[in-house]
C-alpha cells in the first residue's frame, strides 16, 4: 500500500515528508506495458518518471493545495515530454513520451544496478530542457488562473544538472526560498522520495521546542538543516526503496529528536492512489476545441475519431453520427446518399 508520512524535529526548525508508492506506480507502468502501440517504457524513463511521481506527490502533501499540482519536463532528446499529475487527495497519474529509444542490453544492466539516468542523454541533449510546476486550482476565484512556475535543466553558472532531485532543489531555493534536500528513487514495484525542509526563519521552534529563530535569511547558512541534510543525503536507494518508513528514519536521524506525526483521528488519512480524471465528455471538448472541418475529415478518412488516453489507456469512440452531434448539425460523407430536398 502507497503511503505518506510526515515528521518535525523537535525544537530544530526543520522537518521532513517521506513517500512511498508501491500500487499506484505498479498500476501506472501496468498500463502502460498494456499499450500495443507504445509497450514499456526504457528502465531510465521508468526510474525518471517514478523520481517525479515521488516528487510531486511530496510537493502536493507539502503546500496542501486544493487543486491539482502537475509536474512536467519537456526538451530535446528521446524522453519528450513527462507528466505528472497529483490531486489534492493524492490521486495520482502519470505518463511519458519517447521518440527514438530502443531498450538495450546496456540498458537493463543500467535498471538492474538502480544506476542513475543522465538527463542530459535523454531530455537536456542541447541543455533547453525545462521544468515546469503548475497549480491548478479545483475552484478557482473570479479572473484566478493557474500558477507556472518554470526551471531549466542546469545551475545558475550555467552547468547542466544530471539528477531530478537536484533540478527541483534548485526550483524550490528560487520560488520558495528556503533551503530543501531531496531524495529519489524508484524501479519497478516502488517509486519513493524524502524530502527535508527548513521552516521559515520567523517563529518558534516547533513542537513547543521554544527556540526563537529571528526574521532573518538563512539561506545555506542554517546549521541545524545542513546538519540533517548531510545525514538525509547517505541514505541509498536501496535503503529508500527496500526499508519500511520508520527503519529509514531511525538508521538516518537515531542521534536526532525525530518525531514523526500521526494522523489525526478526526481526519480522513490519505494514501496515494492511481486515478485518471478523463472522460468522454472532456474528449468531446477537445473535439469541439479541434474544430468541425478537422473532425469531418478524420471521420472521412477512418471512418471514426479514436481519442486514447495517454495516463489511463482508455480509448474513446466517436463515430460519424457520435462527431456530427458534438457541433450540433448533421454530415454527408464521400459515399453517403445525399439527403432528400425541401422543394
Amino acid at each position: 500500500m502507497s503511503e505518506v508520512h510526515k515528521f518535525l524535529f523537535e525544537g530544530l526548525p526543520v522537518r521532513g515528508l517521506l513517500v512511498k508508492l508501491t500500487d499506484c506506480w505498479q498500476e501506472v507502468l501496468k498500463r502502460r506495458a498494456a499499450n500495443n502501440e507504445t509497450g514499456a517504457y526504457p528502465p531510465e524513463v521508468r526510474a525518471l518518471l517514478g523520481e517525479m511521481t515521488a516528487a510531486a506527490t511530496l510537493m502536493q502533501t507539502n503546500i496542501k493545495f486544493n487543486g491539482a499540482l502537475v509536474l512536467q519536463i519537456f526538451g530535446d532528446g528521446p524522453l519528450k515530454l513527462a507528466v505528472v499529475e497529483v490531486q489534492a487527495d493524492l490521486s495520482l497519474r502519470a505518463t511519458a513520451k519517447v521518440v527514438g529509444a530502443a531498450l538495450s542490453a546496456e540498458r537493463e544492466v543500467l535498471d538492474k544496478t538502480l544506476s542513475p539516468y543522465h538527463l542530459s542523454d535523454w531530455v537536456n541533449v542541447s541543455n533547453q530542457g525545462k521544468c515546469a510546476i503548475t497549480l491548478d486550482p479545483k475552484d478557482p476565484f473570479p479572473g484566478q488562473q493557474p500558477y507556472q512556475g518554470v526551471v531549466p535543466f542546469f545551475d545558475d553558472l550555467g552547468r547542466p544538472i544530471e539528477r531530478f532531485q537536484e533540478v527541483l532543489e534548485h526550483y524550490m531555493l528560487q520560488s520558495e526560498q528556503l533551503d530543501t534536500t531531496l531524495v529519489l528513487a524508484s524501479n519497478d514495484e516502488v517509486a519513493a522520495g524524502l524530502l527535508i525542509q527548513r521552516l521559515p526563519s520567523l517563529g518558534v521552534g516547533n513542537l513547543g521546542g521554544g527556540k526563537v529563530m529571528q526574521d532573518e535569511d538563512q539561506i545555506g547558512l542554517n546549521e541545524d538543516f545542513k546538519r540533517i541534510s548531510m545525514l538525509a543525503k547517505t541514505l541509498t536507494a536501496q535503503e529508500l526503496l527496500g526499508l519500511s518508513p520508520d527503519e529509514v528514519l531511525h538508521r538516518l536521524f537515531w542521534e536526532e529528536r525525530c518525531l514523526k506525526l500521526e494522523p489525526s483521528t478526526s481526519a480522513p488519512t490519505l494514501s496515494p492512489r492511481f486515478a485518471c480524471s478523463c472522460s468522454k465528455e472532456r474528449v468531446s471538448r477537445m473535439l469541439q476545441g479541434l474544430g468541425e472541418e478537422e473532425a469531418q475529415s478524420i471521420v472521412a478518412e477512418r471512418g471514426e475519431i479514436e481519442v486514447g488516453c495517454e495516463f489511463c489507456g482508455r480509448q474513446y469512440r466517436f463515430d460519424a453520427v457520435d462527431a456530427a452531434a458534438l457541433f450540433a448539425t448533421s454530415w454527408v460523407l464521400p459515399g453517403d446518399a445525399e439527403p432528400p430536398r425541401k422543394h
